[in-house]
């Protein structure tokens, strides 16, 4: 089975749930081919008993029988197409609707490898040209094709030797469609890769913005714009030839083939062997029959791109969700966390992020992860909650593997709270309370406000927590961004925390208030902290220092420093206001 093949039968298999519906489409479409042969068949005994023989009973008839075979055409027309559109909105909803829940499920390896700007191509882009094959393809294929039986049968009936001419055009026609459909595919192909390529330029360009601004990136990105669009351009070009290309070869074969009819057809008429009606309702029905022929190949062109589209749709559907072989469904943890002899390394990186790394988080205790840059911390934080998987060794919470808790499970345990902001552009009270966190009261989101330091800036906003903050909390300050994603943390009450450099965006000010509200909230709970501030450092109750993915010193600050080793010498850097990168 051919992957066309496999491809279309499986857009097909979208339709089922809406098989009635459809079923209406393809009566109307039937209908509506069926009174396309009606019309040369009139024409036939409109010129020969009208105007040959007077006969005043078809003289009467014709008029009304046009009337009503376009009535019903214009009927059966527009229920077919209703339908079919209806039937293929409702397909590109339910494949976006797919995509969009395979996409939130995927593992963070897959964004890591996908820039986020062909995925969002697929999502709008490519699910549209799956329409047009699950609409107009479909609409084309049965309608013309019926119109096409309808007329060849009618062109039989009147004359089956010149008609039988038409036949021998097929196999050229047949040869140039299957030669075009195998160009068109490739190109439609490359031409969705270079539309996915143009949008995440886009979108690049609009999240660094600033970047662009201050580096003076603005000839750099204009030009990289300028190249990705050139290859789209190039794409659609070689697509418009190839476009341009298949029609007049086609039409050239139907014309030759029709050239020796009309031939053929003046001689009978020479010779009585028709009559005038029988030769112009053939005529009439061979002209008619380049349209749809016409519309059948240009059906080639957009199912070659539909279903190009498709298989990009398709892919990411059936791409791996997050692996969750988890059967254990924990219930509130006390929060023990340990690492056993843990090693591992991102697929494009050949150096190890982690090597063999062990250590214990008691209940309640607070331990800080120290080193340099690539040292391993981010991996640690992001491997908790299984972002991403250990490459050997196991990581256990309250003595259970991590692979034997179900996700969410594991999840609802942990709070985490990233150097990188993330927020909606939703209201304040909506990031706050996000997810099933949702149904919280008002109480319960100004209680986790005020905890956070937050309720003082949020009350003052326009429309205090019903505030709309923007793409991002684009209308917030950093520390404003960072208090509400430590709220959001803080009425989540997960008796795990992680912290990732959470206090990276505050000034002095703020940093002095989350950290009261972060010291109430670590208490009783496990935390793991990254950060370069020793404000929280100072505090914890063990501090593990990192170095190229290994344990090099642990134990507390001042322990640390009585030891005077790589720690010590980290603290004296930052105290000497030299750049201090490492915490």
């Amino acid at each position: 089975m051919s992957t066309s093949r496999i491809l279309f039968t499986r857009l097909l298999r979208q339709v089922i749930p809406y098989r009635w519906q459809f079923a209406i489409a393809l009566l109307g479409m039937i209908l509506t081919a069926a009174t396309e042969p009606a019309l040369p068949a009139l024409l036939k005994p409109m010129l020969d008993q009208s105007f040959v023989h007077k006969d005043p009973t078809w003289k009467n008839f014709v008029p009304i029988a046009l009337v009503g075979l376009f009535l019903i055409r214009g009927v059966t027309n527009f229920i077919s197409k209703y339908a079919m559109n209806w039937v293929g909105n409702r397909v590109v909803m339910d494949l976006r609707n797919r995509m969009f829940e395979r996409m939130i499920n995927l593992p963070s390896s897959f964004f890591d490898d996908h820039p986020s700007g062909n995925t969002i191509s697929r999502l709008t882009n490519d699910v549209g040209q799956v329409m047009n094959a699950a609409t107009g393809v479909v609409t084309n294929l049965v309608t013309d094709t019926f119109i096409v039986i309808g007329l060849l049968a009618w062109l039989f009936w009147l004359n089956w030797k010149l008609t039988s001419i038409t036949l021998i055009a097929a196999p050229f026609i047949s040869i140039i469609l299957t030669l075009y459909n195998r160009k068109m595919r490739v190109i439609s192909r490359n031409l969705q890769q270079s539309a996915g390529d143009l949008t995440s330029v886009i979108g690049e360009s609009i999240a660094c913005h600033k970047i662009i601004k201050i580096f003076g990136g603005q000839e750099l990105e204009a030009d990289r714009f300028a190249n990705v669009s050139n290859r789209l351009r190039h794409m659609n070009m070689k697509y418009s030839a190839a476009v341009a290309a298949n029609v007049p070869l086609i039409q050239l074969v139907a014309a030759i083939a029709i050239a020796v009819i009309v031939s053929m057809a003046i001689d009978q008429t020479a010779k009585d062997e028709t009559t005038v009606g029988g030769f112009v309702s053939f005529i009439t029905a061979m002209i008619m029959l380049l349209a749809p022929l016409k519309r059948l190949s240009d059906t080639s062109e957009t199912l070659q791109r539909g279903l190009a589209a498709s298989e990009s749709v398709f892919d990411l559907i059936d791409s791996p969700a997050e692996t969750d072989e988890g059967t254990l469904n924990l219930g509130r943890a006390t929060g023990k966390l340990v690492f056993h002899n843990v090693g591992f390394a991102y697929s494009h990186s050949t150096k190890p992020a982690l090597k063999n790394l062990s250590f214990t988080i008691e209940p309640g205790e607070t331990v800080a992860l120290v080193g340099s840059s690539g040292s391993g911390k981010t991996t640690i934080a992001n491997l908790v909650p299984r972002f991403l998987h250990p490459s050997h060794g196991r990581i256990f919470l309250d003595g259970h593997p991590l692979e034997t808790l179900k996700l969410d499970a594991l999840r609802k345990n942990i709070a985490f709270v990233s150097q990188e902001v993330l927020l909606f552009n939703d209201t304040v009270a909506n990031n706050i309370a996000y997810g099933p966190l949702r149904h919280a009261s008002k109480d319960q989101i100004e209680s986790a406000a005020r905890a956070a330091y937050a309720a003082a800036f949020i009350e003052a906003l326009p429309k205090g927590y019903d505030t709309l903050i923007g793409e991002n909390g684009a209308r917030l300050s950093g520390g404003q961004r960072q208090r509400i994603a430590i709220a959001r943390a803080i009425l989540k009450d997960a008796p795990v925390l992680v912290l990732d450099e959470a206090t990276s965006a505050l000034d002095t000010e703020s940093e002095r208030y989350v950290q009261d509200a972060l010291d109430a909230l670590m208490k009783d709970r496990t935390t793991l902290v990254i950060a370069h501030r020793l404000s929280t450092v100072e505090k914890a109750d063990r501090i593990i220092v990192l170095s190229e993915g290994q344990i090099i010193e642990t134990g507390s600050h001042h322990a640390l420093l009585e030891r005077d080793g790589i720690y010590a010498r980290l603290v004296r850097m930052q105290h000497s206001d030299s750049p201090f990168l490492a915490l």
